[in-house]
Parts: C-alpha cells; structure tokens; sequence
C-alpha cells in the first residue's frame, strides 16, 4: 500500500483522492485567452487598460499581452492573449476575473 501512496500520478491513491499538483500544473498552458463585443471603442480600450493592469500586477515577471480591437456589426470586438511566465499566474490571473 505504501507504493500506492507514494506514486506521482494523476491516479488515486489507496488512501485519498490526492494527486501531485505537478500533474495538473505543468506550465503548458500560460495563455489567458479574452473576446467581448463593446459598444464602442473606448469601452474597449478602458477594458484592456484594466485587463491589463490585472495581468502586470499578477505576474512575477512582465506580463506578454497582444490585442486586437475590430469594428464589427455590433460595436468594437477586442481580443487579447495575456501570456504569463508559469501556469499558475494564469490560474491566479483567470481566478481573479471571476
């Protein structure tokens, strides 16, 4: 039993339902990915400016962010990829949006 404890994988062990965060946090996934529709540009732009603001201010080192704002039937459409140095800033950086 003690072998089953001890293993590193995404499987339960004999004793809970635990497993290595390293096989759920493995830095693949550094992306935070955001599109909205806004009415008009500046609501837009004031959109990015916060998202932005939130990114830097979680990330331990400076925040990769590329956006795109496109005149669509509906207003300005704004999509922005916030690419962090590890995976869990992203988690932190998304779990904060909530």
């Amino acid at each position: 039993m003690a072998d089953a404890i001890n293993r590193c994988s995404a499987d339960e062990t004999a004793a809970c339902c635990c497993v290595d965060v390293g096989t759920i946090i493995d830095n693949k996934n550094c992306t935070a990915s955001y599109q909205h529709t806004f009415a008009d540009k500046a609501q837009a732009q004031a959109m990015l400016e916060q998202l932005s603001a939130k990114a830097q201010s979680t990330a331990s080192e400076p925040c990769q962010i590329t956006h795109q704002l496109t005149d669509v039937k509906d207003g300005v459409e704004l999509k922005a990829d916030f690419t962090f140095s590890c995976e869990a800033e992203n988690l932190i950086f998304q779990l904060g949006l909530r």
